[in-house]
């Protein structure tokens, strides 16, 4: 990769970076992500455009709005950062090509579920029913992914999902598994098709078993509700699926199988 190209493609990433800080702070809220434009949440001053510099503005603000000097929160430089990441790791893998559009759109989504339903436990429907469409329309074009397996990757993600949350309701008499979580799934069968489908249900399971433990033991936050939201796990699983899927699969078929 040539100096120019990557430093082209980082700044493109923390630029969406912080378009995704807006859909974070916003979609939750059911605001406009478009207007009005960035402002300070405490006082509601319009941030000028050199103080909207993806992680510079942050550093030479030293984490302070320039105004009120409220602070702002570090998941603002740390989610263009990860953006930024994404969009390299994605060039590296696959070039400019259909693949990696697919992997940074797939991406960006999953950053916004990871971050939104962290802190407000929910994962809204605005991310999850355009996504998966737009995996579906990848599956049509690509050459990464068959039509069928998508589809079958969206009803097995929907279905098994929606199994469990009725099985969850009937076990425990309350709602363990939310629709969010049910779309959410859905729309990583589109994008990933279903034989990736299987290794992300894996992984967030023990993602979500070893934290989650850890959590209630040290959290009085979660001791208090004894949930915690499993969009999160989802989500850094299906970018585990996305990235090394392949070879994770591969290697457990070497493993066990001897394939």
């Amino acid at each position: 990769m040539s100096v120019i190209l990557f430093f082209t493609i980082l700044i493109l990433g923390l630029a969406v970076g912080s378009f995704l800080n807006v859909c974070i702070h916003r979609l939750p809220e059911g605001k406009s992500i478009f207007f009005p434009g960035s402002h300070c949440p405490q006082c509601s001053k319009k941030i000028k455009f050199y103080d909207n510099i993806p992680v510079l503005s942050f550093i030479l603000l030293k984490g302070k709005c320039r105004f009120c000097g409220s602070k702002i929160s570090v998941q603002y430089p740390l989610v263009e950062l990860l953006t930024a990441f994404l969009f390299l790791g994605a060039y590296l893998w696959q070039g400019l090509s259909l693949g990696f559009f697919s992997a940074i759109v797939l991406g960006c989504l999953l950053i916004i579920v990871f971050f939104v339903d962290l802190k407000h436990r929910i994962i809204p429907d605005v991310i999850t029913l355009p996504g998966i469409v737009i995996g579906l329309a990848f599956a049509l074009i690509s050459p990464q992914i068959r039509i069928l397996d998508s589809l079958l990757g969206l009803l097995i993600g929907g279905g098994v999902f929606y199994l469990l949350a009725i099985l969850g309701e009937l076990l425990f008499k309350k709602e363990s598994m939310g629709g969010g979580d049910i779309k959410l799934a859905a729309m990583l069968g589109a994008f990933l098709g279903w034989q990736k489908l299987f290794l992300i249900f894996f992984l967030s399971a023990f993602l979500g078993s070893i934290i989650g433990i850890l959590a209630i033991q040290f959290s009085s936050k979660v001791k208090k509700h004894r949930t915690i939201p499993y969009g999160p796990f989802l989500a850094l699983a299906s970018f585990a699926a996305l990235f090394w899927g392949e070879r994770i699969i591969k290697a457990y078929l070497d493993l066990f199988w001897g394939l």
